[in-house]
């Protein structure tokens, strides 16, 4: 294989260095000398570091997700055509396992150095962050100097992806399950390898734990071009049809009198309560494509007819924007507003420091995000997406100041009149060769997709078992001899399958079994019992752990089990010893005190709160916690003090579509005040 790094300095100069490998190189080399002194200027690829305000986003949580985050798209209730076929429900899934929830990061920024991965040629200058999801951060107009993209100024993290932790700005890919995927906080696997004319490529790769798949990304700048190409690659080599999911998320500027195109005449509303087809660009008496005047939070998907171009286009009141454009695989073109009220003001101010508001426009593989589309086995999804900007010598700025049908028709007739697109179609087919070819492992992802089947259509992705945690596995896999961690120690990995569940039995629950007495064992078989809904032998799995080695981890186990039958007594019982076992992990804390707020356990919230640690009470969530369970046992103006505090309490994880603060307050306002009192602006979360 060759790796090129090849270094321009735009049309004044071209300074280049070549790293090749391998015996018959030479031939690419001689190539790019020729380019070069032609003066024709190649683009490259980099490797830097970004000083940063960031939030900590601190450990994962130290028990598995059992009980799951609330995902708005699952909970709607549709009015849809007989022949929409959008999939509602399918593939939704209830919590993140085998994934951890991310939730012990705080809002406090420090200035940290945060890793990117940098392509440029003559036109453009994109950068990702490879260690949180592969996000592409900026995208540079660099004849504008303007970046395409609306980029935050801080790493802020909040609650609104599946493993809870999310932060805004750039492009996010998002795929297997419905919502913000569970890496999108996470470091991808990143290589880099070159098309066949001698460009650099980034690649970044994962495997997708719930689907069972794998993902892969490849990006590169052709010589003197405008737009950004993205190849996109998802693999099912499972003997099972499986939901699948993907949505290109685009973080833009919220212009002042901006408007996005999409050459759509209808689309899905979904409120957070109901999905309906509505006309457009009028809804409701607003053109909705005008997105500043939209009231109310709301997601728009665009169904695009068949035969028309896939694309989206979002400019300001000059003209100046992106365009983004794809091949035909990706046929859903989606708006997201925060809309305009207090509520709506208050998450573009929580969400960032000082970057302004945003909108989303995303393109993805199904009409809407409310229901994945079944993947048949042993199959390969391809599509490319392109990015760049979408003012041109055709869209003028007089183009865009037209109305929306106009500018439709206009965008439309540029795309098919340049073949942008069908162009696009040719060169997926022509970099199939090139996405099938191994590239060089530059840093490594999880060790998980070590462990998968490996089969030929994936062979080229290298995976590694990098930990510790990850050999100690690998040894169980291969020997079928189980460790047996301390319980005071956090479980250090969790799986799913019915593969894995079968070889844990097996090599567990006979007498002379390796595992026969390993407290761990029989609590990871209580979790898979459970999630399949076995609660009898999961019971049964959680209480033999125990027996073994008393640990707070079957606790768990029990308490959410406990819930699920609806036994809430019990469940506060497992919740509470749980919670004498673990007195200073706060994750764990934070995971108690959230079972007794299901069990209505309140005199036990307080009772547990008064024994905690210092510096636990003061996080914003066990705060929540405190202040409700003042409420429920009537110590009104306890919580009162605590809530209408100069402070207030922040809850760092607040969740997307939560009202929990807001209606403690509610209860507070209408017991002591009458209902008087006007809601704090710290306090407004309910955006639709």
């Amino acid at each position: 294989s060759v790796t090129f790094f090849i270094h321009s300095f735009h049309k004044i100069s071209t300074y280049f260095y070549i790293k090749a490998y391998g015996r018959n190189c030479h031939w690419q080399a001689l190539w790019i000398l020729f380019e070069a002194k032609k003066g024709k200027i190649m683009s490259e690829l980099r490797f830097e570091w970004k000083n940063m305000l960031a939030a900590d986003l601190g450990e994962e949580s130290c028990v598995p997700d059992l009980l799951g985050e609330r995902i708005l798209q699952n909970s709607l209730k549709f009015y849809l055509d007989e022949t929409d076929e959008i999939y509602e429900g399918y593939g939704k899934v209830a919590d993140s396992y085998p994934y951890r929830q991310r939730n012990n990061y705080k809002r406090q920024l420090k200035e940290k150095q945060i890793r990117t991965a940098v392509l440029e040629n003559n036109q453009l200058k994109a950068v990702f962050l490879p260690d949180y999801g592969g996000r592409l951060w900026e995208l540079w107009d660099k004849n504008e100097n303007r970046n395409l993209l609306y980029t935050n100024d801080v790493l802020q993290f909040s609650n609104l992806a599946v493993r809870n932790a999310w932060f805004s700005g750039g492009v996010e890919w998002n795929l297997g399950i419905i919502g913000h995927q569970p890496y999108t906080t996470e470091p991808l696997y990143v290589a880099e390898t070159h098309t066949d004319e001698g460009e650099p490529v980034l690649r970044m790769y994962e495997y997708e734990r719930i689907r069972g798949v794998t993902w892969q990304m490849d990006f590169w700048l052709d010589d003197d071009s405008s737009y950004l190409k993205c190849r996109m690659r998802i693999v099912n080599e499972s003997t099972e049809v499986i939901p699948m999911y993907w949505w290109s998320n685009m973080a833009v500027p919220e212009y002042e009198q901006g408007h996005i195109t999409v050459p759509a005449s209808e689309a899905y509303a979904g409120t957070g309560v109901e999905c309906r087809k509505v006309s457009l660009p009028e809804v409701d008496g607003v053109d909705v494509s005008d997105y500043q005047k939209i009231p109310r939070s709301i997601d728009y998907f665009f169904n695009i007819p068949e035969n028309e171009p896939k694309y989206i286009v979002n400019v300001d009141k000059n003209g100046k924007g992106l365009l983004q454009f794809s091949t035909g695989r990706l046929k859903g073109r989606k708006l997201f507003s925060w809309g305009s009220n207090a509520a709506s003001d208050h998450w573009q101010e929580f969400l960032t420091k000082d970057a302004g508001r945003y909108v989303e426009i995303q393109a993805g593989l199904g009409k809407t995000q409310y229901g994945c589309i079944p993947m048949a086995p042993h199959t390969a999804w391809e599509w490319m997406e392109c990015y760049g900007p979408a003012y041109s010598e055709e869209l003028t700025a007089e183009i865009y100041d037209k109305s929306f049908e106009e500018r439709k028709r206009y965008i439309t007739d540029y795309l098919q009149k340049t073949q942008l697109i069908g162009k696009l179609e040719e060169e997926l087919k022509k970099t199939k060769k090139m996405a099938l070819t191994e590239a060089e492992l530059i840093t490594p992802g999880s060790g998980y997709g070590a462990f998968r089947k490996e089969y030929a259509r994936t062979g080229h992705l290298k995976f590694v078992k990098k930990t510790e945690s990850m050999e100690k596995w690998e040894h169980f896999f291969e020997t079928g001899e189980l460790h047996c961690p301390d319980p005071e120690t956090e479980p250090d990995a969790f799986w799913n399958g019915e593969e894995f569940l079968a070889y844990l039995k097996k090599t567990t629950l006979k007498p002379l079994a390796p595992n026969y007495e390993n407290w761990y064992a029989y609590y990871h078989l209580g979790i898979l019992e459970f999630r399949k809904g076995n609660d009898k032998i999961a019971k049964e799995m959680y209480e033999t752990s125990l027996k073994l080695q008393e640990n707070a981890w079957a606790l768990h186990g029990l308490a959410c089990l406990s819930i699920h039958e609806g036994n809430k007594n019990l469940a506060a019982l497992y919740a509470q010893r749980g919670m004498e076992l673990k007195r200073h992990c706060l994750s764990y804390q934070k995971e108690g005190l959230k079972i007794l707020s299901q069990c209505e356990a309140y005199r036990a919230i307080l009772q547990q709160y008064a024994v905690m640690d210092e510096d636990m009470k003061s996080i914003g969530r066990v705060q929540y916690y405190y202040a409700l369970g003042l409420v429920k046992t009537g110590r009104l103006e306890e919580a009162d003090k605590l809530l209408n505090s100069e402070e207030g309490i922040m809850v760092d994880d607040v969740r997307e579509g939560e009202d929990s603060i807001q209606d403690l307050w509610e209860i507070l306002n209408h017991e002591l005040y009458g209902g008087k009192q006007i809601l704090p602006f710290r306090y407004e979360f309910h955006a639709n």
